[in-house]
């Protein structure tokens, strides 16, 4: 017994003394925001009166008798979030039409005055109970912005807010995060008024008291809105973060519906003062609510795939919604496509082969903080460098060649966020090849990159704020997936078929029925000038495997389309290419068709470019037979179209017309308005 006491003394002694940890860099997490981190992934539900008015925004004068779905289950929410790993819910407890989905005692526009459950329903106690029983979190989202009340614009609308907010958050149980939108102001019902109300976003909400509110009635939940204070918005709706992406934020320049915020101030900064991490929102389909026409518009499996990387995989976190349909379920199609994405993550991180790796670092701070902690699990133990130290190499060296394609990094974020640069390279038989030189790391950085045979992998910290951390550390191999085929049609209406940087062959249909081997094999460009929904598949003849299915519905071609201006470049507008706009100098487009057509609609895409400029929020849509009487088809607002600048789909009775306008009423900045691409339906379906 002696001898083994001596040998272990031995054995600690020659390990050497105790070190004391890194001292923190701030900004550092605070306990809810470390809680958080650990979530990473959860799902959004929208689900409200917009479901069944088919709007994305109402505008406040719903009836409340219009919200009655026929199978509402929450139980399937939950279970579906479960199945796809996700870790929470936040649920759409009121939206800008101010509908509530709980029986407010404040208001009468909630469900207590639908059909649904004849009035005696609570959405907010059904999902609270789902989420208890499948072992998930719940969060609440609550727009500050009000549609349907007369007091909004008032002190006391504010009063109002927070009694709504003390019912939130008393009578559900525990809350993991109170979700604000920044969306403030604008027209509305608001009690019958029908006008426009503005409010000053920075003061109106009086945002301090609102949060100490929240803190004291919810100490455990981390609050989001464009600035925080605790989590921030990631500045688009693509679920995209940035290559360069800090949890440190410039929190006291930020505020709620800030212009200047997603280009400024969403990817955080370098010298933020406080912490608040990116959480990145996208929906499964183009809209936030369910539209039935979506239905074929589900993002594909590398849709979502290159969401997941370019989120969590660039240190953020994801929340993916689902535009629940009204029946209450989410649809079969949103089922099929997140499952498959929660699939192909668990095969990308299968195996992790650093596991049995050896590694060594050119600097250690000393005993428990040594290279072999970023193998562990226990978010606890990590690797760190002297004091001073900012350069450090980290050697992965495998026992045999290796096929590998993702190396995964993270670091002790308790500690603060460091890494300012880094280098990941393979070790090939003309010595080492650069593979990727990145800049911050974060919560988690995942690297994808071309599959590389190799026996070991450097990965160097080139840049830190102070002496890094890692807590983890991973290398994998993730299976190929074949991605479905990228359609592009010109003005003539000849159509193209390519899946870059693959020898496939592709298949494709134009009666509606699926595609496969048996179908029509693409040869090369060919003509389409009817309205046509085409469906098209990538094969594998290696595998046999075969991709995802294209859905793409298409119009009559351009091809004779004259737009009625001075101007050449107002023909950017029908070119078919969603990289050209143009815009205008009196903040209208019309177009000569070339022939009389039944219409049944149009579309609008707003520029694409990064700076987008003169995007039109309000618009009147108007057709003629003889280019000089117009009458007024369509009016209204593209919801949220800033934020999520997709292709608007406007639908009306069908009229005969040779000629179109699209009249922009308002745009988002203010300037003139721009196009990008404008179109017609002329199928009635």
């Amino acid at each position: 017994m002696k001898k083994l006491l001596i040998l272990v003394l031995i054995v600690w002694a020659c390990q050497g003394p105790e070190v004391a940890p890194p001292a923190p860099v701030y900004p550092i997490p605070s306990e809810r925001q470390l809680a958080w981190h650990e979530l990473e992934y959860y799902g959004f539900v929208h689900f409200n009166m917009n479901t069944f008015s088919d709007m994305e925004w109402g505008m406040g004068d719903e009836d409340p008798a219009d919200f009655n779905p026929t199978a509402l289950d929450t139980r399937q929410w939950a279970k579906v979030a479960k199945e796809a790993g996700m870790k929470g819910i936040i649920i759409t407890a009121k939206h800008h039409d101010g509908f509530c989905l709980w029986p407010s005692a404040f208001t009468e526009h909630s469900v207590k005055n639908s059909p649904w459950k004849d009035g005696k329903g609570d959405l907010i106690q059904e999902l609270r109970e789902a989420c208890d029983e499948f072992g998930l979190k719940m969060g609440i989202y609550y727009s500050p912005w009000d549609r349907n009340h007369a007091d909004y614009g008032t002190p006391e609308y504010i009063t109002y807010m927070r009694n709504q907010l003390k019912e939130l958050l008393t009578n559900y149980g525990e809350i993991f995060e109170v979700w604000f939108d920044g969306a403030n102001g604008g027209t509305g019902y608001y009690g019958g008024a029908n006008e426009n109300r503005y409010v000053d976003k920075l003061t109106y909400y009086d945002w301090p008291n609102t949060y100490a509110l929240v803190r004291e009635l919810q100490p455990g939940a981390v609050m989001f809105s464009d600035g925080g204070p605790d989590v921030r918005w990631v500045g688009n709706e693509d679920g995209y973060a940035y290559e360069t992406t800090w949890s440190n934020l410039m929190r006291d320049s930020v505020y709620a519906g800030m212009p200047e915020y997603p280009e400024k101030y969403a990817a955080g900064q370098e010298n933020g003062t406080h912490w608040v991490p990116a959480e990145a929102d996208v929906s499964i389909r183009p809209g936030w609510y369910y539209h039935e026409y979506e239905d074929h518009k589900v993002k594909t499996l590398p849709q979502l795939l290159d969401i997941y990387y370019n989120s969590i995989g660039r240190n953020a976190a994801l929340l993916i919604n689902f535009p629940v349909d009204r029946r209450g379920l989410i649809h079969e199609k949103d089922v099929e496509q997140i499952l498959k994405l929660s699939t192909k993550i668990q095969e990308d991180f299968a195996v992790d082969l650093a596991q049995k790796a050896k590694l060594s670092a050119s600097n250690e701070r000393g005993r428990g903080f040594e290279v072999k902690q970023v193998l562990h699990k226990d978010k606890n133990k990590y690797w760190a460098a002297e004091d001073g130290v900012i350069h450090n190499e980290i050697l992965i060296q495998f026992p045999k060649k290796q096929s590998i394609n993702r190396f995964m990094a993270q670091e002790h974020i308790a500690l603060g966020q460091r890494v300012k640069g880094f280098t990941l390279e393979v070790k090939t038989a003309d010595g080492w090849e650069l593979i990727h030189r990145g800049t911050t790391i974060g919560a988690k950085r995942i690297l994808r990159f071309e599959d590389v045979a190799t026996d070991a992998l450097r990965f160097t910290i080139t840049d830190a704020k102070a002496s890094p951390t890692l807590s983890r550390i991973g290398v994998y191999r993730a299976p190929a997936l074949l991605i479905e085929p990228i359609l592009k049609r010109d003005k003539s209406g000849a159509v193209t078929l390519n899946v870059p940087g693959s020898n496939v062959d592709i298949y494709y249909t134009l009666d509606g029925s699926d595609p496969g081997i048996n179908s029509p094999k693409y040869q090369g460009p060919f003509m389409l000038d009817q309205a046509v929904q085409i469906r098209a598949v990538s094969h594998d003849p290696a595998t046999g495997q075969l991709s995802e299915i294209l859905v793409q519905d298409l119009d009559k071609p351009k091809a004779k389309w004259k737009v009625i201006h001075t101007d050449a470049n107002a023909e950017k507008a029908i070119d078919e290419d969603p990289n050209t706009f143009w815009q205008s100098n009196g903040n209208e487009l019309t177009v000569d068709l070339a022939e009389v057509m039944t219409l049944y609609g149009f579309t609008y895409l707003p520029p694409q470019n990064r700076f987008m400029r003169g995007v039109i929020n309000r618009y009147a849509f108007q057709s003629s037979l003889d280019g000089r009487t117009w009458t007024d088809r369509a009016l209204g607002e593209f919801s949220n179209i800033y934020n999520n600048p997709i292709e608007q789909t406007i639908k009306f009775n069908g009229v005969e017309a040779r000629y179109i306008r699209l009249k922009a009423l308002g745009t988002t900045d203010g300037q003139r308005a721009s196009f990008a691409e404008i179109g017609v339906i002329t199928r009635d379906n």
